[in-house]
């Protein structure tokens, strides 16, 4: 799964990365290029689990994250880069929208002030301005082809139908979703990846003394909204365990909020976790919620998924309590379950499988 940060000139994306990967990205200023890091999904189930068994290893579950180059919309040289950029990462799952609410004179802001409310709204209109650039080539191309006696006219007719709908929604900053009708018409344009279509969660990059300042966005209620200091967030990764919580204290700080931002992403993207776990290995699986067993052993080996009988499963909570599996097991608390199960957020799943 991947995620995109999204933002002006100096709203700080590359701080954030930096702070949530523990990789060094970018340089003061916008980026020349697009940049990636593996960002790890912090799991207290996990932390618990390796604390248990004592494996030889630990995996968290990750999210693969893109800092786009910084936007500046001041000129037409600008707005095409900023295009040419939003039209690279069509293919992420979600996008994060980056603002700055900070003040810091050595760090000239997007048009020159710090405006958060106004630079949400100016970047959800880049997205719609870049769909509907997407939708009237798509346009174009298709009217000339309904009109073509081929094996796909009616299909393409279809499409020019569903298309001008699309454009006429777009044009009245109506979201894509409001003028699909049917599933049948999802599917037909799920390829052209609408960047309005996607997940969003908004990231406010504040001072260290604005954390609990709320700010609100004309936004739908389901869009998280995380204030987050980078440049705190990235001098807790730097600083030892027992410094880093010294430091926390100090500032009334009970968990970086570079945690509660992965997982607020990896939410919005639909994602559970099952665990497995024992002394090779403790592990998180990310899933999309409503995934049956027989797809989630999948996850972990096709040949898991080919010989499935049964997915061994019980509740962390329960091992908390009862102290370990064989106890588990005496209390009835694990579960043997069928192909058709769909797991839950937390499962610790054994997969019992032939092949």
């Amino acid at each position: 799964m991947k995620a995109a940060l999204i933002g002006f000139v100096q709203s700080g994306k590359s701080t954030i990365l930096s702070a949530i990967s523990g990789k060094a990205i970018g340089s003061s200023g916008a980026p020349a290029s697009i940049e990636e890091a593996v960002v790890p999904v912090p799991d207290d189930r996990i932390d618990w689990l390796n604390g248990f068994y004592k494996p030889k290893k630990k995996t968290l579950a990750t999210i693969d994250v893109l800092d786009v180059p910084g936007f500046s919309l001041t000129d037409e040289h600008g707005r095409a880069a900023a295009r040419k950029a939003m039209n690279q990462v069509r293919t992420v799952d979600m996008l994060v929208l980056v603002v700055r609410a900070f003040e810091n004179p050595s760090v000239t802001p997007y048009k020159n002030s710090v405006d958060a409310m106004r630079d949400v709204a100016d970047l959800k209109m880049e997205l719609l301005l870049a769909d509907l650039e997407l939708v009237t080539t798509r346009l174009e191309r298709l009217e000339a082809q309904s009109k073509k006696p081929t094996k796909t006219q009616a299909q393409d007719r279809l499409e020019l139908a569903l298309q001008q709908r699309l454009q006429e929604a777009l044009e009245n900053e109506k979201p894509i979703s409001s003028a699909i009708q049917t599933e049948a018409e999802k599917e037909m344009i799920k390829s052209l990846n609408f960047l309005t279509q996607k997940p969003l969660v908004v990231v406010v990059n504040v001072s260290d003394k604005d954390l609990q300042t709320q700010y609100k966005f004309n936004l739908p209620a389901e869009v998280p909204v995380v204030n987050l200091c980078a440049t705190l967030e990235k001098e807790l990764t730097e600083l030892d365990a027992d410094s880093r919580k010294e430091f926390m204290s100090d500032l009334g700080i009970t968990e970086p909020a570079a945690k509660k931002f992965v997982t607020s992403c990896y939410g919005a993207l639909g994602l559970i976790s099952f665990l497995t776990a024992g002394e090779d290995e403790v592990r998180a699986w990310p899933i999309k919620k409503g995934t049956t067993a027989l797809d989630a052993a999948g996850k972990i080996h096709s040949d898991i998924k080919r010989g499935f009988i049964r997915a061994e499963t019980f509740s962390i909570d329960d091992l908390k309590t009862l102290g370990d599996e064989k106890a588990v097991k005496a209390a009835g608390k694990m579960r043997l379950e069928g192909k058709a199960y769909v797991v839950a957020d937390g499962d610790i799943i054994n997969f019992r499988f032939n092949v």
